[in-house]
């Protein structure tokens, strides 16, 4: 079973949705905005994925932060303190396959090879 995660006014996963509804694929959609992410969500994806894959410092939520909460920042664990306030810095779309993660961020082609 997919899951995808993020937020449902972000054009990327409106279009990563898209993608996945044209090629008739199966999935839950999971609006972290709206229902949540517990620490330990955070968690088991840090266990998988660098915690700098997962945060997006491009984010315009993350450059808003003060300066002193960013520096503050260093590791898995300090960026799973700051992300449930901030559940945009995220990035997304985050795909998972039966609790595993499978993809980050919406690429056609890559998308296109890990769901053959």
């Amino acid at each position: 079973m997919l899951t995808i995660y993020g937020i449902s006014n972000c054009d990327t996963v409106r279009k990563s949705l898209k993608w996945l509804d044209k090629k008739g694929l199966s999935y839950t959609f999971y609006d972290y905005k709206v229902q949540g992410l517990s620490s330990a969500q955070l968690e088991k994806w840090m266990q998988q994925k660098d915690w700098t894959e997962i945060l997006n410092t491009r984010s315009t939520t993350w450059r808003e932060l003060p300066q002193a909460l960013k520096d503050s920042v260093v590791d898995a664990s300090s960026a799973i303190k700051v992300i449930p306030e901030n559940f945009s810095m995220i990035k997304r779309p985050l795909l998972e396959q039966d609790g595993k993660i499978i993809l980050l961020g919406f690429d056609e082609k890559q998308w296109e090879a890990a769901l053959k």
